[in-house]
């Protein structure tokens, strides 16, 4: 595996580097110097820096040179240059890793899965020091993150100067990770020569949202005093402007829901649906179907409970609008021979709004007291032989224009001093300190919402496109004050205010203000000895991390999201706007609308005051209730928790070069022992909110083992194995919940007493270096995950939930038996994968065919694990683990003359399971296969200057979500558009 790294990382490297918004920095392919990390006994900040080049072939040739002195199995993207990374975006550049997929957002890189583990099993450091950025995103890319998995997007690529993947352990790499270790690194003055100063200047443009956005970037070093001091910084901006646009469900239910749907007239009860009701009140304007043998064949196929219709069938645009703001500063100071101080800082800045706009029909999803399925009748309709709807026609159908506006952003901010110090010619002293700290805010979260009810003649197709179907809207949908609405609640003159309308769901104005923190301070001192210089070197150390996680909520107290009627005065269509041009590029079907109307928030927001906090008409809990609250209320409480975590290390590694039979070895054996100590709050609700504080810990010991043997001058063989661990997720540690002491006996919570994912991993690489730049290599991995997690319903003594006795009431002991339903630890199961990986420069063609070359790499991972169907029961189901894509490939092909360089990138990800069970009696979610084609051209006009293009996302690859292995039901399915990006980069 470590042996296609290098080749591989060059083949994702040229993947996106055709994508690359660094397109100036073709000759970033530097970024491909996958130099191997060194040995341990050079300073960690150096092991990713060792290796400067200036062009894609001489970076390919050095990172196969550093290849065969490693031992471990490492890649590195390195930057040559500021600005010669090459993406805009850190996760999209580690996609060119061999093994490293990643998922998107708004068109974006976001996070990583390594060798199908996914985020939560990747830990991320910067500068040496464990960071944890998180931000937010959309419902169906997961929201905002509050879990341990990274956030890439945070980050601009031009602050760093090399991406390094640790995908085997040692033990002088601190735990907590399954998948790998990343490492980012700052570029830093002594990386540079003398005086330093260069500009990079390029300007985006998005074919759907047909705007063109700027992207800038700066640096600045110098080294004084013959190179014992050095101060550099560094500085990126970059905006983007982008529409995502398309189609998607939210979910898919089968057969009857909350009563079923609205029966034929003298039909009381279907006889294959116990059930079935009849209509709504006549009132609310259903068409009442007649006892014809169509209405009762549609009827009864719609209730069939083999047969799944979406939930929320909807047009959708998303505005992202994002401005990254990224700074670094780093000095450097040689006070003596040997000894070094360098302090880092980085800061980060990221602030978006997302608007997102739907057309959606609402009543599939909502039970009878919300006017769901029980009043609307089924007119015709098909279902496929395995269940998926084909088309329909439908009378009572609430129609919505729903528009949700989010504010966020990020700053994240990181200092870093690092001491490394020669005691003598064989003693080396290393420390590091740092704290790293992200603070992610949604301060404005409202969703508001146009209505039109019980519609009839509504109609889906699914025949012509299943990812895109056709709908008829029985009405005109951009017409301001027509169909679509306000559906207030009427207010009264005198008594209690009406909470709801009777048979329906009015119109809603939601409001989820949220944010979360991560901080991590970290402590580390090693001592390296060269107990034999050349041939054996003793490595101790320790570390020390202080983790300190919280998260928060808010909604509207009493009346959840409801709304009353307009203020006097203000007539409907002035609460509202309209969108226009949707459906660009998409290959819509005939009389898809291109425009609807939608609320506008700022009218809204006026006209009722809702940024008030306060109760704006009738008593508490009326209509016009405005007030935040989020402990004590159940819809937001569970977002409202904390973590922290210490941990201290201890390692003991050795590190040696030596011979057997003739054949020259080098590696390394060690052990780390870690103690984790955890204290988890979350609130139960008992007395509108009472917080509950766990205290949990344990320890490990996590031998490693690292190895490379030169069978022959062009032939390495290595081998790695290990015990590694990952904590578990945050979410699940929280103790927060329900107990209900009456009745059944139940709690439902978190599990602060969980141990955490526990794996050994094997890996093994052969490479063969056939001729100058040219390799072959074959990998293979295995991890064998002893402990994994999951919910279920086990019936436990209170006593040993670890809850307090003190949320029991008087008479009760805590020897009584309640149903848990909790996340546990299980049993987990076997991780297999191979890699392929193969690099070659065709020097062998004539004239300047010699100028050409490919980078090839293909992973394949086989994991699967038993998940529990139901917390009632024993039953599970064997599926892929989540965010398992089990197979992945890049394929790059490259012109480089030294002059002009160009490359055609493609990649690929298979499809993969996000959800195991489905939501809805649905066996699995997952998100189908991407494949992405980029280009990149670069030309050199002169040492100084040099100009470039790139294409990116050439394909407008979809974002394509699914339901149910049978049917493969869109659940989502998005483009956000190609891009093209020009510009040059100066260096003066």
């Amino acid at each position: 595996m470590r042996i296609t790294d290098q080749t591989r990382a060059l083949g994702k490297f040229a993947v996106r580097l055709v994508g690359s918004t660094s397109v100036t920095a073709l000759a970033i392919s530097g970024a491909y110097a996958q130099t191997s990390a060194q040995p341990s006994s050079p300073p960690a900040d150096q092991q990713a820096q060792t290796v400067v080049v200036t062009g894609l072939r001489a970076s390919l040739e050095s990172a196969l040179n550093k290849k065969k002195e490693d031992f471990g199995i490492v890649d590195v993207i390195k930057s040559e240059d500021m600005g010669k990374f090459p993406d805009t975006n850190l996760a999209e550049s580690l996609q060119r890793v061999p093994g490293v997929v990643i998922d998107r957002d708004a068109g974006e890189g976001r996070n990583i899965t390594v060798r199908g583990l996914g985020q939560d099993f990747t830990r991320v450091r910067i500068n040496g020091v464990e960071g944890l950025a998180t931000t937010g995103g959309t419902d169906s890319s997961g929201g905002a993150n509050r879990s341990r998995g990274f956030d890439f997007n945070v980050f601009a690529a031009e602050l760093f100067s090399s991406l390094t993947v640790r995908k085997s352990s040692s033990a002088d790499v601190d735990e907590g990770s399954l998948g790998a270790t990343v490492d980012l690194q700052t570029m830093r003055p002594f990386d540079l020569k003398g005086f330093n100063a260069t500009v990079m200047l390029k300007g985006r443009y998005n074919d759907l949202s047909e705007k063109t956005d700027p992207r800038v970037a700066f640096l600045l070093s110098n080294t004084f005093a013959d190179r014992k001091l050095g101060v550099l910084v560094s500085g990126a901006y970059s905006k983007r402007q982008v529409y995502e646009e398309g189609f998607s469900t939210v979910r898919w239910d089968n057969g009857p829901s909350s009563g079923g749907w609205c029966a034929p007239m003298g039909i009381a009860a279907n006889p294959a649906n116990s059930t079935a009701t009849t209509c709504g009140p006549a009132a609310q304007g259903v068409a009442r179907l007649p006892n014809s043998p169509g209405a009762v064949a549609a009827y009864n196929a719609a209730s069939n409970p083999n047969n799944f219709t979406p939930r929320i069938p909807r047009y959708g645009r998303l505005t992202h609008d994002q401005d990254r703001l990224g700074l670094t500063a780093s000095v450097q100071w040689r006070p003596a021979a040997g000894t070094r101080l360098t302090l880092d800082m980085l800061y980060s800045k990221l602030e978006a709004t997302r608007q997102e706009d739907f057309l959606q029909a609402t009543s599939f999803s909502r039970g009878a007291t919300q006017g769901g399925k029980p009043q609307t009748s089924v007119v015709d309709t098909a279902y496929a032989p395995n269940g998926a709807l084909l088309y329909g026609t439908y009378n009572g159908v609430d129609i919505r224009a729903e528009s949700r506006y989010d504010e966020l952003n990020t700053t994240f901010t990181q200092p870093t001093l690092t001491f490394e110090h020669e005691l003598n010619e064989r003693m080396r002293l290393n420390a590091r300190v740092g704290r790293a700290t992200s603070k992610f805010r949604n301060p404005i979260q409202t969703t508001t919402t146009l209505d039109a009810l019980n519609v009839n003649g509504y109609r889906i197709d699914f025949r012509g496109n299943d990812r895109l179907p056709s709908i008829n809207y029985p009405f005109n949908t951009s017409q301001a004050g027509g169909a679509l609405g306000i559906v207030g609640v009427p207010q009264v003159a005198s008594g209690a205010q009406p909470s709801s309308i009777a048979n329906t769901s009015p119109s809603e104005i939601r409001m989820r203000p949220q944010g979360a923190n991560n901080r991590n301070d970290v402590g580390h001192l090693d001592l390296a000895w060269d107990v034999i210089p050349d041939k054996f070197t003793l490595k101790a150390g320790a570390d020390y991390k202080k983790f300190e996680f919280d998260s928060y909520e808010f909604r509207r107290v009493n009346q959840g999201d409801t709304i009353f009627a307009p203020p006097a005065g203000v007539s409907a269509a002035s609460l509202s706007t309209q969108i226009n041009g949707f459906g660009k590029g998409l290959g819509m079907p005939a009389g898809t609308p291109s425009g609807w109307v939608l609320p506008n928030l700022n009218s809204i927001a006026q006209a009722y005051d809702i940024y008030c906090n306060c109760i704006k008409s009738g008593p508490a809990g009326g209509p016009g209730d405005f007030t935040l609250s989020s402990i004590t209320n159940a819809n937001a409480r569970g977002n409202n928790r904390s973590v922290s975590e210490e941990d201290n290390g201890l390692f003991l590694m050795g590190e040696f070069t030596s011979e057997l039979g003739g054949i020259p070895l080098r590696g390394n054996l060690g052990v780390r022992y870690v103690e984790t100590q955890q204290s988890s709050t979350g609130y139960q609700a008992v007395g509108n909110g009472t917080a509950v504080t766990i205290d949990n810990d344990y320890h490990d010991v996590l031998p490693s083992f690292n190895i490379a043997a030169n069978i022959s001058k062009n032939f390495i063989v290595r081998a790695a194995a290990a015990k590694v661990m990952s904590r578990p997720q945050l979410a699940n540690l929280t103790p927060g919940g329900s107990v209900a002491t009456t009745g059944t006996l139940s709690i439902t919570s978190g599990n602060p007493m969980l141990k955490p994912f526990r794996a050994k991993a094997f890996d093994t690489s052969f490479e063969w270096y056939f001729e100058k730049n040219a390799f072959i290599g074959v990998g293979l991995f295995q991890k064998n995950i002893a402990t994994y997690i999951q919910s279920i319903r086990n019936d436990v003594r209170f006593k040993d939930t670890g809850l307090p006795l003190s949320l029991l009431p008087t008479n009760m002991t805590g020897d009584e038996i309640f149903q848990f339903t909790a996340p546990i630890n299980t049993e987990g199961g076997k991780l297999r994968g191979l890699e392929l990986n193969y690099q070659q420069p065709f020097t062998f063609l004539p004239g300047w065919g010699r100028n050409f070359g490919s980078l090839l790499n293909y992973t394949y991972v086989k994991s699967k694990m038993d998940y529990v169907v139901s917390p009632n029961s024993n039953q599970t189901v064997t599926d892929d683990l989540l965010n398992l894509s089990p197979k992945s490939w890049n394929a790059t092909l490259y012109y480089d003359d030294g002059k002009l360089s160009a490359r055609v990138s493609t990649s690929q990800r298979s499809g993969f399971v996000t959800r195991v069970p489905g939501q809805n009696n649905n066996d699995v979610e997952g998100k189908n296969k991407t494949f992405n084609v980029d280009v990149s051209f670069s030309y050199k006009v002169n040492e100084k200057l040099e100009l470039t293009l790139e294409g990116v996302n050439l394909t407008n690859e979809e974002n394509d979500q699914f339901a149910s292995r049978a049917r493969n039901s869109v659940v989502v399915n998005n483009v956000t558009g190609r891009e093209v990006l020009a510009g040059l980069r100066y260096k003066f």
